[in-house]
């Protein structure tokens, strides 16, 4: 797979063995081109060094950091703006500059509601969907490098039967009525990757953010589940699919 590409981006360190860390440990095993872009935390701070160790492991390449502030920590990119209050047409085209250099056949991202509501998760989401389809058009930023059209977006969820079983398995009954759930309908799930046999180095790739470790975080969320739920977790990731060519024969899977 070594003329094949995928190019996830995250709001934040950690994310990206949380929610796709299986997928990129298992493509790049695979032979393929690999690599991450979070939008928050600036060089030379500690959770950048530990986003480096995360991606070594999961074969990911060097951070691509665009550098922004947390929406929720200032001091994640001292003296810059926060992802969130960046113009939209600046970060549209920093994104695009990493993705004509990448030049991925499949992005990953977070699906419409931030996997969980997270507003950088969110702002992710849409910064994603434009930049992959700005990069594609030469009129565009064309100081960005040469255009180039992902031929599909994939958006990293949970089927909603998933998250009622382990609300119940970790609550002992099921989610109160209006309760805001992540993920998607069943049906809309368009692939399930497999990745139990990556799922050791996903773990360790989480555990190289240390200081999200010492704070809880989502290591405290799955530490609390059932062992069977711990592992359905680690070891499957779901994703809804938007289509950019209609090429249905590049499928993540």
């Amino acid at each position: 797979m070594a003329d094949f590409g995928l190019l996830c981006v995250h709001a934040h360190p950690d994310d990206e063995a949380v929610w796709t860390g299986g997928a990129l440990a298992r493509y790049a095993d695979e032979g393929a081109r690999t690599a991450v872009v979070t939008c928050t935390w600036a060089e030379g701070t500690v959770r950048a060094g530990e986003l480096e160790r995360s991606l070594a492991i999961l074969g990911a390449g060097e951070p691509r950091l665009l550098g922004y502030a947390d929406a929720r920590k200032p001091e994640s990119a001292p003296g810059r703006p926060r992802f969130l209050d960046v113009p939209l047409e600046e970060a549209i085209g920093r994104l695009v500059a990493h993705i004509r250099d990448v030049r991925p056949d499949i992005v990953l991202t977070y699906d419409g509601y931030g996997s969980y509501g997270h507003p950088d998760h969110v702002h992710a989401h849409r910064l994603t969907l434009a930049a992959a389809e700005a990069a594609g058009y030469d009129q565009l930023y064309p100081e960005a490098g040469q255009p180039w059209r992902p031929r599909a977006v994939y958006l990293a969820t949970i089927p909603r039967s998933v998250v009622v079983s382990h609300w119940r398995a970790v609550f002992g009954d099921d989610p109160p009525a209006g309760q805001a759930l992540p993920g998607v309908p069943d049906d809309q799930i368009g692939a399930h990757l497999d990745v139990a046999a990556w799922a050791g180095r996903k773990w360790a790739a989480m555990h190289a953010h240390e200081s999200e470790v010492g704070r809880g975080a989502s290591m405290t969320l799955l530490t609390s589940l059932p062992e069977p739920a711990r592992a359905q977790l680690l070891g499957n990731e779901w994703y809804r699919r938007v289509s950019y060519t209609g090429d249905a024969e590049v499928t993540l899977g």
